[in-house]
């Protein structure tokens, strides 16, 4: 009977018998155009023993196109960063650049924050 599943968060115990919970297939969503993605750079300091990263936002795709991204972004900037959970972090204050690059790309972005 056991069938190897994760147990869904929110199911605990079920009395029925004939029970067997549906899990949701997770569509993989398609990456936007750029001209449709709508993107925030912001300089962030926060749980990063004070060192600057600036912070995209707002990528709506799949993680492998989120990847790629940051590593034009890296390269374009000369610094280190990484992607991941739909967030681009570039080592450094460098949202002027990033804003310019991706503004040439034709994604939609904007600064955000101070």
């Amino acid at each position: 009977m056991s069938k190897n599943k994760k147990i869904p968060v929110g199911v605990v115990y079920s009395t029925n018998q004939d029970f067997e919970y549906s899990f949701d297939n997770e569509e993989i969503a398609e990456t936007l155009p750029p001209e449709k993605q709508k993107l925030k750079i912001q300089l962030d300091k926060k749980s990063r023993a004070g060192k600057q990263v600036t912070l995209i936002t707002g990528f709506i795709g799949k993680a492998d196109d989120a990847e790629i991204l940051a590593k034009k972004l890296k390269n374009f900037c000369g610094c280190g960063g990484s992607s991941k959970e739909g967030e681009i972090l570039i080592q450094g204050d460098v949202r002027d650049k990033v804003l310019t690059w991706l503004i040439t790309q034709g994604y939609k972005a904007v600064k955000s924050g101070g």
